[in-house]
């Protein structure tokens, strides 16, 4: 099935760019209620995957062994900012572990926080593996480890046991067979996960009303959605959607970005969950799309489609700053 034109970047007054894409909404009995494009296009899940990945660290025991608070566990989910509070976190998920940065195997970058990233130029200030957005998801994967009384050296290895449990709950979560996820390498090193976007949808509607799920499984994730709804600067960050929705919303809808255009929204109430991918990987496409999807949905009131604006339309601006068009996603759920 081909792909469907997404959002189209207007220059006024004619369409200089497009993106296409595809959308998958299931429900939690894995039935497909809308779609774009193909819902089955097979994609990685990127950072999107990272609330699926903390389920086995918080099933293991985690956050009541090592005394994690909402703000650590919403960490773990997180392609965070970079910004102080969020390095903060990392640093104390760390110390809790008795383990220091040098445990981190994520290699380091400036904050995505462009305030923070310019401070830190301005001083002269090298970026550290804290700085990586996934240090949080890397801590998080050190205390399975621990738990597991297994090998902190390789825990990114795809044999490693962190890896092995993590790839069976994103099975039992999507109803993919372990064997069928194909396995690539993320961008912080460890592995990723390859899957049908419609089956990413499905994972997401299982974390967020996990009812179908075992006891112990079902109170990890809604310990974790609890805690990225308490805490959603965490998940995040100053000026990101994913922190946006939450708060826009009041927690009644929680989404993960991915990189390459991918986004995950769960939607508890409903016991479902609408899955994004832009097939071209174009970030500025993906929140235009993914707002425009969720107003068509009934999930968006008119009051937070408006304080989500700047997401669901935003400008394009010329390098003096002037608007000369805007980002105008354009399709129909079907």
């Amino acid at each position: 099935m081909k792909s469907a034109m997404l959002v189209r970047a207007v220059r006024t007054p004619i369409t200089e760019s497009v993106h296409r894409g595809h959308m998958a909404v299931v429900n939690t009995a894995g039935k497909l209620l809308a779609s774009a494009g193909d819902p089955g296009y097979r994609t990685f899940a990127r950072s999107a995957a990272k609330p699926l990945q903390a389920v086995p660290v918080i099933e293991a025991g985690a956050a009541e062994r090592y005394s994690f608070d909402g703000g650590q566990i919403a960490l773990m989910c997180a392609s965070h900012n970079g910004e102080p509070e969020h390095l903060q976190a990392a640093l104390e998920l760390l110390a809790k572990l008795g383990l220091t940065e040098a445990a981190l195997q994520c290699g380091p970058h400036y904050p995505y926080y462009e305030p923070a990233a310019e401070r830190m130029k301005r001083a002269g200030e090298q970026p550290t593996r804290l700085h990586n957005n996934c240090s949080g998801k890397h801590a998080g994967m050190l205390a399975l480890a621990l738990l597991l009384n297994a090998s902190t050296d390789d825990y990114m290895s795809p044999a490693h046991p962190v890896q092995q449990t993590m790839l069976r709950t994103v099975s039992e979560l999507s109803g993919v067979p372990s064997e069928d996820i194909a396995l690539g390498t993320d961008g912080c090193g460890v592995p990723v996960f390859g899957l049908p976007l419609d089956r990413l949808a499905y994972a997401f509607a299982s974390w967020g009303a996990p009812d179908r799920l075992s006891t112990p499984t079902a109170e990890a994730c809604r310990k974790i959605i609890r805690a990225v709804r308490s805490h959603p600067h965490f998940i995040a960050g100053t000026d990101r959607f994913d922190t946006r929705l939450i708060e826009a919303t009041g927690g009644r809808l929680v989404g993960k970005m991915g990189a390459e255009g991918v986004f995950a929204v769960a939607n508890p109430e409903r016991k479902a969950a609408l899955a994004v991918k832009i097939e071209d990987g174009a970030q500025r496409a993906l929140y235009p799309a993914v707002t425009e999807a969720l107003v068509q949905l009934g999930w968006l009131t008119l009051d937070e489609t408006e304080a989500l604006r700047t997401f669901h339309r935003p400008p394009v601006r010329n390098f003096r700053g002037a608007i000369v068009g805007e980002l105008v996603p354009d399709f129909a759920l079907r």
